[in-house]
């Protein structure tokens, strides 16, 4: 990871994302998924772009498997917003910046 994308794990998850006093982007990924690799720069440069903003995270559904299956995430990479503890806004699949931006942007504004 890097200084601006937080690893979460089962244990730290609720204190990192459901009771984070900003939004959160957590992207649920593996080690072993190719367009997880792929949408991994977007992520980062999206962490960079939104810092002090929104919280970036990353859950290895591999090694989280408890936060994985509360979520039922069954394809990934899959992107959830939360804020104020809760999913407000879901995305599967490697996609574009721009679609990432269009829904952060859409939380930020009713902040």
């Amino acid at each position: 990871m890097s200084e601006v994308v937080v690893e979460v794990t089962d244990s730290t998850f609720d204190a990192e994302v459901l009771k984070s006093q900003v939004p959160v982007l957590v992207d649920f990924w593996a080690t072993w998924c190719g367009p997880c690799r792929m949408i991994a720069p977007v992520v980062e440069e999206v962490a960079k772009q939104y810092e002090g903003k929104v919280k970036v995270a990353k859950v290895d559904v591999d090694n989280n498997v408890r936060i994985a299956t509360q979520y039922d995430i069954r394809s990934i990479p899959a992107l959830y917003i939360f804020k104020g503890g809760k999913v407000v806004d879901t995305i599967v699949g490697a996609v574009p910046k721009s679609k990432l931006i269009t829904a952060l942007d859409g939380v930020l504004a009713v902040l």
